[in-house]
């Protein structure tokens, strides 16, 4: 079984603000007050602007959309996340941006290697939101990533 994910994670209200000057946003409510705003095919080619991939080397994360995504943290911090794994192996990469800037970021695992003390990409980013993960579980499952295992299931 696999999991892939690549989102936009913010507050649930401001990211319905930002995303609605984009017609091809499909956003999902997750836990603790945050939404998620899928990278779906349609939303990357209606962002990207033919200038490829970013500096900061995330796979589905148009250069020129980081721009929009350092804009939209003016109204608080988001994170951008991406997850791919199959059969219990694969990547994550998460950055957060707040007040116009990268505040932590891009973090980075790769296939094999185990995550970092402080947690994985992902869940780093979620805490830096605000999340708060109970006894026994991490932020990524506190707010409830791990109810679908692929991205379209968020918004269908």
């Amino acid at each position: 079984m696999g999991y892939s994910l690549q989102a936009v994670i913010a507050d649930g209200e401001a990211l319905r603000a930002a995303a609605r000057d984009l017609p091809a946003a499909r956003l999902a409510s997750i836990g603790q007050s945050l939404s998620l705003m899928l990278m779906t095919d349609a939303l990357f080619d209606s962002v990207a602007d033919g200038s490829g991939v970013g500096v900061l080397g995330f796979w589905r994360l148009p250069g020129d959309f980081e721009k929009a995504l350092a804009a939209w943290s003016a109204g608080g911090p988001l994170a951008y996340v991406e997850a791919e794994y199959f059969g219990g192996v694969g990547e994550q990469r998460a950055a957060v941006w707040d007040s116009g800037t990268v505040v932590l970021g891009p973090l980075h695992v790769e296939e094999g290697q185990p995550f970092p003390p402080a947690g994985s990409p992902i869940s780093q980013a979620l805490r830096r939101l605000g999340v708060v993960a109970g006894a026994g579980e991490d932020e990524f499952s506190a707010v409830g990533l791990d109810r679908h295992r692929h991205g379209e299931a968020w918004i269908a």
